[in-house]
């Protein structure tokens, strides 16, 4: 590991425990191992998680106990990723799971869905401050399939980017997860709706060498995930593969890729590589 290593920093903000599994992991996994500094922000604990083991089903309160849980949860996905810095926005529960769109849990004050995005962003903007990131990574603005939540992970983020400009820090660039169509048809893969247009993707990682640690760190989230061999399931029980390549869109900064090809860095172009 190098000093150019360790200088790579890289913020990640995501809605619920597992997010970080699910979507980034192979991500993750890979720049921690390579040396980079990753934070991860979770914005809630995932208290209207849906309890799938039936042992652990006398945590499907809707409240602290199922969030209390998952934060164990994620500790130990922490751990399997590589991840050393590993925050709830606020501090633990100070914004609630809002559930699935539409649902009467949406009207809840102290849910996510109804902060203010100008407190919540001033929250992360100080944590931007904290880490100087020069890559921060959330979803796009439909929140990647709808949830309320990952849509205001979206708003928060895009609000706490400039105003951490203003105090002293610029995000060089701005990432949302994506998942290319030509990939979801021909893997199966459904859990992420709606796919993206291919062009739309900017940006391909590899981390199929780490996709283990991926499966590892998804199999912590057993609350939530259940993990056979190189398929995982969540609450609806359809089986979905383990991708060990993993892609984003790039919503802000200059790409580090030729004209008409992805990028395979998500520090591409700031360090000379």
């Amino acid at each position: 590991m190098d000093h150019q290593d360790r200088a790579r920093r890289l913020l990640l903000v995501h809605a619920h425990p597992d997010d970080e599994s699910i979507g980034t992991g192979a991500t993750i996994a890979r720049y921690a191992a390579e040396g980079a500094g990753v934070t991860l922000v979770t914005c809630t604990r995932g208290e209207l998680g849906e309890v799938i083991p039936p042992e652990l089903a006398y945590l499907a309160t809707g409240g602290d106990p199922l969030g209390e849980y998952r934060i164990t949860e994620l500790a130990a996905a922490c751990a399997a990723l590589g991840i050393g810095d590993q925050r709830f926005l606020g501090g633990p529960g100070r914004w609630r799971d809002s559930g699935m769109m539409g649902l009467p849990t949406n009207d809840s004050p102290d849910c996510f869905w109804q902060a203010d995005v100008a407190t919540a962003a001033a929250e992360l903007a100080g944590v931007i401050l904290d880490v100087r990131p020069q890559v921060l990574v959330t979803y796009d603005e439909n929140g990647y399939y709808g949830h309320p939540d990952h849509i205001q992970a979206h708003r928060v983020a895009s609000a706490a980017i400039p105003l951490a400009a203003s105090a002293g820090h610029r995000v060089a660039k701005f990432y949302a997860t994506a998942m290319p169509q030509s990939v979801a048809v021909a893997t199966g893969v459904d859990y992420f709706v709606p796919f993206v247009p291919d062009e739309q993707v900017t940006t391909e990682i590899d981390g199929g060498a780490y996709l283990e640690a991926k499966t590892a760190a998804m199999r912590a989230h057993a609350t939530q995930i259940v993990v056979d061999g190189d398929l995982f399931a969540l609450s609806s029980r359809r089986w979905q593969p383990l991708l060990g390549k993993e892609f984003y869109t790039l919503l802000a900064g200059v790409s580090g890729a030729a004209p008409g090809t992805r990028e395979h860095d998500l520090f591409a172009g700031l360090d000379g590589r």
